[in-house]
């Protein structure tokens, strides 16, 4: 393993951190401005969509495109550096089409739309056009098990009907949004496959029987892009929306996964690489008792400890993209969980750390760190909690010690040894 940067890539993280620095950064205020104003998307958000086209930086998130589909092909391995720097940002990814849930539900459609649906939806959505959003979680079940899913799709003539109840539904309150992808039971027998029961289908927004009924706070930060509740009461699509086949659901939705929670992850230490910054900032200009807090040993430590697990999680995630790209999501399923649960954990940590060094400011909106605390506690329970990510790595472990049973035994220092028997 190899975790160097090409040049490729370290031209374009050049490329995309001068972008964010010199085009992105100074419209940042402007964008909450007109965010807490309600006028969303800001204006700022096209304007600058348009330039990271022109810039040839568009759509760097997904590997293997077809020669209509604009990209640059990066690897997952590739790709993880440059979402690093997106998250410095929190709304930087959208600028670079690069933002979820509209990426999982790119590689989704690219992967297993018709040509129907290709030209429909992803066309656009690769475009830039439109935003979409991915309606899985329910509030009603523990959907960290999918199996658990209730919402029905079920097959009437030419169409199907949809009855059910959805919610944190991330980009519903967008007005760009323009479909979601649903996942629901088809196969209601109770005696069925547990993991062929479920079906995908493509759902126009403005469905007859579709309702966004609230967009909840988080940690009493509002979303404006949405993390919607929805209903779906007898809301009726064409067959012809069904992604890929019946029964697998449950299979698209494991797909979707892997490479979303590499970006995530990466977003995450880019947000945790600016807390650093600013804490390092803030510890050599402020001071307490005579002294700099960069010359108090704890706050000395508070900064060394955070560089050092940065680090430690990056190699981390580099290695669960390394093994994407060379044996596939299945193959690195528990790499992937593993980092599911450390990164938002080390969120936490290292931005608890940077609020204490800022002391009461980094509780106000005056600096991002309260936003990004609360987002990295949000992301234990995005794209799976950490108990079910937990019990992935763990299941693993056992199994290869139940393989090897014995093998490590005669490390052992036998009784008799000690005693002196």
């Amino acid at each position: 393993m190899d975790f160097a940067y090409s040049a490729r890539v370290e031209e374009l993280r050049a490329r995309v951190r001068r972008f964010l620095d010199e085009e992105i950064l100074p419209l940042n205020a402007e964008w909450h401005r007109d965010a807490e104003r309600g006028i969303y998307p800001p204006p700022c958000v096209e304007v600058l969509k348009e330039k990271a086209k022109d810039e040839g930086l568009w759509n760097l998130f997904l590997p293997g495109l077809r020669d209509d589909e604009p990209g640059t092909r990066l690897t997952n391995l590739e790709y993880a550096p440059l979402a690093e720097i997106m998250g410095r940002v929190f709304w930087a990814s959208e600028v670079f089409n690069c933002n979820a849930p509209d990426t999982g539900n790119m590689e989704l459609l690219h992967m297993f739309a018709s040509e129907g649906q290709r030209e429909r939806f992803l066309k656009p959505l690769m475009a830039g056009q439109i935003r979409s959003c991915f309606a899985m979680t329910e509030p009603d079940v523990a959907s960290s098990d999918a199996t658990n899913i209730q919402t029905t799709i079920l097959r009437d003539g030419d169409d199907y009907v949809i009855n059910g109840r959805k919610w944190f539904i991330t980009n519903a309150a967008d007005p760009r949004c323009a479909f979601a992808i649903v996942l629901g039971v088809s196969d209601t027998a109770p005696d069925s496959d547990p993991h062929a029961r479920h079906s995908m289908v493509i759902v126009p927004m403005d469905t007859p029987g579709l309702t966004v009924v609230r967009n909840p706070s988080v940690l009493h930060h509002v979303a404006p892009e949405g993390h919607c509740e929805l209903t779906f009461r007898n809301v009726r699509v064409p067959a012809a929306n069904l992604l890929h086949e019946e029964g697998r659901g449950f299979t698209l939705a494991q797909a979707r996964l892997g490479p979303g929670r590499i970006h995530h992850c990466m977003r995450s230490i880019g947000q945790c690489e600016l807390a650093l910054e600013l804490a390092c900032e803030r510890a050599l200009e402020r001071k307490t008792f005579g002294r700099t807090l960069a010359e108090h040993g704890q706050v000395a430590e508070w900064i060394a400890l955070s560089r050092m697990e940065i680090d430690q999680a990056r190699l981390m995630v580099l290695r669960a993209a390394w093994m994407i790209d060379r044996h596939g999501n299945r193959a690195a399923h528990t790499e992937v969980s593993a980092i599911k649960v450390v990164v938002p954990r080390l969120q936490m940590a290292v931005l608890d750390r940077a609020i204490q060094i800022f002391g009461a400011a980094g509780l106000t909106p005056d600096t991002p760190l309260a936003h990004l605390y609360t987002w990295g506690r949000a992301l234990r329970f995005i794209d799976g909690p950490d108990e079910v990510h937990i019990r992935v790595v763990a299941r693993r472990e056992l199994k290869e010690a139940k393989a090897n049973r014995g093998r490590s035994l005669p490390y052992l220092t036998p009784p008799e040894v000690l005693h002196g028997s």
